[in-house]
């Protein structure tokens, strides 16, 4: 599995990717960004969540630093125990949340994702 991020022809990268870039491009390349490290921009601790997800559910956004580029994502962190300007590396799980707690088909949709773990 890959954090995959979409980097265009004017050096611009996305996260997630999308089809088109700024100026209307298609991607150029995609970037692992599983392969990088960043920095927690902030966090939050939800204590009141969807079904299915955990709780307390910290969640940080983080920047990542790719050749000079600004990428930032959001995404659950792997312990409540996390600071603003912490280095994380995203890890890979199986479920994001536990599949048939929810109203979809859990065959629907796909569970796996990337958590941020502090370095």
């Amino acid at each position: 599995m890959t954090m995959e991020a979409y980097r265009y022809e004017d050096g611009s990268i996305s996260y997630p990717g999308h089809p088109r870039g700024p100026d209307g491009a298609e991607p150029a390349e995609t970037i692992d960004l599983s392969e990088y490290t960043a920095e927690v921009v902030t966090w939050t601790t939800s204590t009141a969540t969807p079904p299915g997800v955990r709780e307390p559910n910290t969640l940080a956004i983080v920047e990542f630093d790719v050749d000079g580029e600004s990428v930032r994502a959001i995404g659950q962190a792997t312990t409540d125990e996390i600071e603003t300007g912490d280095e994380v590396e995203p890890v890979s799980v199986e479920e994001l949340r536990e599949p048939g707690a929810g109203i979809r088909e859990p065959e629907s949709q796909d569970w796996d994702g990337y958590r941020f773990e502090p370095v």
